[in-house]
């Protein structure tokens, strides 16, 4: 076993999947994008010859991860940490806006998006503090630093404005409660946004009056033997009203126009349906052309480069935050429910493959890349089908852009590389 060579080490199954995505992302965004049927693929000026340029820096950025040696990621991870920090606070004094947000540099032939170099590196830090044996999850003060390894990246984007982006970040949680991250913590952040959501819908009077219906509830059926800390209790209802009451301030005062908009039409807070649907063509537009997209695709799909809805230009960004939607256009049902398929299978392999690592570090930065993965997939194609307010997410390995496809593979390729070296020794 430990004379097998990187070749015989790495997952190739992972391979396989990760270039199928990359492969069908590629086929959508030249449908998406082509404007000359005789102009060639290899035309650097168009979109897609563009994206077919950022694969071949992908690949490359394969073999460059691969010929480093694995201990190189762990020992030099705050480094790498510091370094996207740095980038990110650079925004602020030399960063390009682009479509209303300041998150690029512009490096003359590629526009460099440094959130997107801050998820890996992020990741990276996250798994070396806590897979170092000094720390303690179940220490308070680890805690907060884990805590703040996470959210520093995340507060610095979210003014770019960025909110999408900044919000990937909160899935590196999962990689808290995987290795003990106690899970009231978990339980106290679902009832936060339930109660941002409900408070929006029905108000605060009607959140005092289900809490107090609920507590009425609890005490009439609970069993004899069960005690209920009174004074927890009382705290946790007033802690829930006085968050329910910031919840207006912060919707008026904080959120953007724009930002209310999509809050009104997903969680349908205008009541009059023509209003409604006033909304959902105007603010709601992308979405709701995606819709339509995806519907008129039917079962087996309209055929490739035959989407009239993609060559109408009836969906904005299509190339990239809505990719999803040339697919179910293009190959109906069928397509659609293929690439969920795989992405799920993809998702399924590298939980197997993070659960057979035998290195703390290993394993922690492995859920830290399904986490930022399957946080984008989840948004993506949650907003692409109307379940979720845009916010500019794009879909892994599919969307157009350099910065996101070059890092995406280079996060996931470190986990690659990572695993390999689980057999190196014959571990």
């Amino acid at each position: 076993m430990s004379g097998r060579g990187l070749f015989g080490r790495i997952d190739w199954l992972t391979i396989f999947l990760y270039a199928f995505l990359v492969f069908i992302g590629w086929i959508n965004i030249y449908s998406t994008t082509l404007s000359d049927p005789n102009a060639s693929i290899f035309d650097f000026s168009t979109l897609y010859g563009k994206q077919l340029f950022f694969i071949g820096l992908a690949f490359a950025g394969i073999i460059l991860v691969l010929s480093i040696e694995s201990n190189f990621f762990e020992r030099f991870a705050s480094i790498f940490y510091i370094t996207a920090i740095v980038l990110l606070i650079g925004l602020f004094l030399f960063g390009k806006t682009i479509a209303g947000a300041t998150s690029w540099y512009d490096l003359g032939f590629f526009n460099l998006q440094p959130s997107e170099l801050a998820k890996l590196t992020t990741a990276l830090a996250l798994a070396k503090y806590l897979s170092d044996i000094q720390t303690d999850i179940k220490n308070r003060k680890h805690q907060f630093y884990a805590l703040i390894i996470i959210l520093l990246p995340a507060i610095l984007i979210l003014p770019q404005p960025d909110p999408g982006s900044s919000l990937i970040y909160f899935s590196l949680f999962f990689v808290l409660f995987r290795e003990g991250f106690p899970l009231y913590y978990l339980g106290i952040l679902v009832v936060m946004v339930v109660l941002f959501a409900t408070t929006l819908m029905f108000g605060t009077v009607w959140i005092g009056i289900g809490l107090g219906v609920l507590t009425v509830l609890i005490f009439t059926f609970k069993r004899k033997s069960v005690k209920i800390p009174i004074l927890p209790l009382v705290i946790g209802i007033v802690a829930s009203m006085l968050f329910s009451l910031s919840v207006g301030f912060v919707y008026d005062n904080v959120f953007e126009q724009r930002h209310r908009d999509r809050f009104a039409l997903w969680l349908r807070l205008e009541k009059d349906e023509k209003k409604l649907e006033e909304i959902r063509k105007n603010i709601g537009y992308n979405t709701y052309q995606s819709e339509k997209a995806i519907e008129s695709g039917g079962f087996f799909g309209k055929g490739f480069l035959e989407g009239t809805r993609t060559k109408g230009d009836f969906v904005p960004e299509q190339h990239t935050d809505y990719i999803f939607s040339s697919v179910g256009e293009e190959w109906g049902f069928l397509g659609t429910v293929t690439v969920i398929l795989v992405f799920s299978f993809f998702f399924l392999r590298l939980i197997y493959i993070a659960e057979r690592q035998k290195n703390d570090f290993s394993r922690m930065y492995g859920y830290g890349v399904i986490s930022i993965l399957l946080m984008h997939y989840f948004i993506n194609i949650g907003m692409v089908i109307g379940l979720l307010p845009t916010i500019g997410v794009p879909l892994p390995f599919f969307s157009y852009g350099g910065s996101g496809l070059i890092f995406f593979t280079m996060l996931l390729f470190i986990f690659l590389k990572l695993d390999s070296n689980r057999l190196k020794d014959g571990i």
